[in-house]
């Protein structure tokens, strides 16, 4: 499949960065909870465990996309379920967003909580089909998902991190 050989290197990086920032969270929310705080797991669900399934999914993409497959057909498939499961996986975020009280989302959370991440799985869904007939196209619209749902996880990391730093500072009594 020589469409997927040009995209060698675009994988090897972003699923080596995705597989990092995994790591990384997993160290800033082990150094957040030393903090005390009000327990929050409806708040965690909605919030950080979003981040981790986007780099899952990013990592799950890049493995799938570097795979030696014997036709295309099996590569789009897979990713298209990639895909349909982010476009479900959105949704229970956004519900899970509404129903927690420990937190008041506003527009940007929104934004790069749910609307964002529902648009890169279904553009990575649709490039399954569209592969089909515009293979170079559609391999730039999976190209494209996957820098969305890296990026959306390092803002949410970052807004995470500055939420609970300056904002929820836990009363510390050393």
């Amino acid at each position: 499949m020589p469409e997927l050989a040009e995209w060698e290197s675009f994988y090897v990086i972003v699923g080596s960065a995705a597989g990092a920032l995994i790591g990384l969270q997993f160290v800033v929310m082990a150094l957040i909870a030393e903090r005390p705080q009000i327990a929050s797991p409806e708040a965690g669900a909605a919030f950080a465990t979003p981040t981790i399934v986007h780099f899952s999914a990013v990592l799950l993409l890049s493995a799938v996309l570097r795979a030696p497959w014997q036709t295309t057909s099996t590569v789009t498939a897979l990713w298209s379920l990639i895909g349909f499961a982010g476009m479900g996986y959105g949704a229970i975020v956004a519900r899970r967003m509404r129903t927690q009280k420990t937190y008041q989302p506003d527009r940007e959370d929104w934004l790069f909580h749910a609307l964002v991440p529902l648009a890169a799985y279904t553009l990575l869904f649709v490039s399954a089909f569209a592969a089909r007939s515009h293979a170079h196209e559609a391999l730039f619209g999976v190209g494209v998902a996957a820098l969305l749902l890296l990026f959306i996880g390092i803002h949410n990391v970052w807004d995470t991190v500055v939420y609970h730093v300056l904002v929820n500072k836990g009363g510390r009594k050393d």
